[in-house]
C-alpha cells in the first residue's frame, strides 16, 4: 500500500479560458471544475484509478466539501479533524496550456493537531510500501515537521521490528531544504528543475544562470546539480522537466526519459501524477527504466486533461515513452 500525506490540502476549482487572460478586464471562463487537491491527494487519485492500493492521510473535518468529495470519489482517506475549512486553490488555464495558480495560505494547525497527525501517519505507515510526504507546510508547523516525520515513522518500525516504508517526498522550499539538511536520509525527491536549484543554492551548490527565453537548464547540467544533491542523503532525485520529459537520478542509474507530443490543456497536478506512474511502477515490479516510462506517460496524460483531472493507465501508455539508461560508470 502507498501512503500519501498532503498537511496542507486544497479543494482546487480549475477555470478554463478559450482564449488568453487579459488581466484588468472582464472574461468569460469556458467551463469551471472543482476537485479535491494538494499533492499526496492527487497522487492518490492517480495512485487510485490506476487500481493501486493507497490510503490518502490529511487535516480535515469529516463535514469539509473537499472531504466529502474525496469519499464521493471512492479514495481511501483518514484525517485529523480540525474547525478551519481546507482552503481552496484557483488555477486559470488559457488555450495551450499556460497555467496561473492562485494558493491560499491553508489554516493554521495548533500543537496538538500536529501531534495527532504524527501519530496518525506512523500507525498507518506500518503496514505501507511507501510513504509520500507531499506539498507545502500549513502555517503552524515547524519547517522540519517533514524530518520529525521520517524519523518517527522509522522509529516505530524498528520498535516493533519491521521494515520503514521507502519514503517519497514532493516539496519545495524550506521544508524540504530543512529535511535534507537533516540527519534523515529519504529514498526519494521529486523536484521540477527550478525547484532543484532552489534546493541546491540552500545547499551552498553553485547552480548557473539559465536563459529564460531557453526551453530550461540542459540534461548534462541537471545531471550535474542533482548529483552533487544525491550526495545527502538521499537514494535518488526524479526531475520533472514538462514538455521534455524527465531524469532519473540515483546511486546506480542516470535514467532520461522522453516526453510525448501532447497538446497541453492543463498542467496543474502532472507533476502529482508523474510520482504517481513512478510508484505505481515500482510497486509492480519494474526497474527504473519502467517507472520512468510510467512516471512520464502519467505526467503527460495528465497534462493532456482539463482541470486536475488524473488519466487512467490506459492514457498513460509507458510503452510510447522513450527511455535511456546509463549505469553510474557510463553516466560519470
Amino acid at each position: 500500500m502507498i501512503v500519501t500525506v498532503t498537511l496542507n490540502p486544497s479543494f482546487d476549482r480549475t477555470i478554463d479560458l478559450d482564449v488568453p487572460l487579459e488581466r484588468g478586464q472582464v472574461q468569460r471562463a469556458a467551463r469551471a471544475v472543482q476537485e479535491p487537491g494538494g499533492k499526496g491527494v492527487n497522487v492518490s487519485r492517480a495512485l487510485h484509478t490506476a487500481g493501486a492500493d493507497t490510503l490518502a492521510l490529511l487535516p480535515g473535518a469529516a463535514t469539509d466539501p473537499m472531504i466529502v468529495a474525496l469519499r464521493a470519489d471512492g479514495i481511501p482517506t483518514e484525517t485529523v479533524p480540525v474547525s478551519a475549512a481546507i482552503r481552496s486553490n484557483t488555477t486559470i488555464t488559457e488555450p495551450g496550456g499556460t497555467t496561473t495558480k492562485l494558493n491560499e495560505p491553508g489554516a493554521i494547525l495548533t500543537a496538538a493537531t500536529a501531534t495527532a497527525l504524527l501519530d496518525l501517519i506512523v500507525s498507518r505507515s506500518a503496514d505501507a510500501t511507501w510513504l509520500v510526504l507531499a506539498g507545502s507546510l500549513p502555517p503552524g508547523l515547524d519547517t522540519d515537521f517533514y524530518a520529525r516525520i521520517v524519523r518517527e515513522v522509522r522509529t516505530a518500525a524498528m520498535r516493533r521490528g519491521t521494515t520503514a516504508p521507502r519514503i517519497a517526498v514532493d516539496s519545495s522550499g524550506e521544508p524540504l531544504a530543512a529535511l535534507i539538511a537533516s540527519d534523515e536520509s529519504v529514498d526519494l525527491i521529486k523536484p521540477n528543475a527550478d525547484e532543484l536549484f532552489e534546493l541546491a543554492t540552500s545547499l551552498g551548490i553553485g547552480v548557473p544562470a539559465i536563459d529564460p527565453e531557453s526551453l530550461g537548464p540542459d540534461d548534462a547540467v541537471v545531471i550535474d546539480i542533482a548529483d552533487q544533491v544525491l550526495a545527502h542523503g538521499l537514494g535518488g532525485i526524479l526531475i520533472t522537466l514538462g514538455s521534455r520529459g524527465a531524469v532519473l537520478a540515483s546511486t546506480t542509474d542516470v535514467v532520461r526519459a522522453e516526453a510525448p507530443r501532447i497538446i497541453a490543456r492543463s498542467t496543474v497536478g502532472a507533476g502529482d501524477c508523474s510520482l504517481a506512474g513512478f510508484l505505481l511502477a515500482s510497486e509492480r515490479g519494474a526497474d527504473a527504466a519502467g517507472c520512468m516510462a510510467q512516471a512520464v506517460a502519467h505526467g503527460a496524460a495528465a497534462a493532456s486533461l482539463p482541470g486536475s483531472r488524473v488519466p487512467t493507465l490506459e492514457q498513460a501508455n509507458a510503452d510510447a515513452i522513450a527511455v535511456r539508461r546509463f549505469p553510474r560508470a557510463l553516466a560519470q
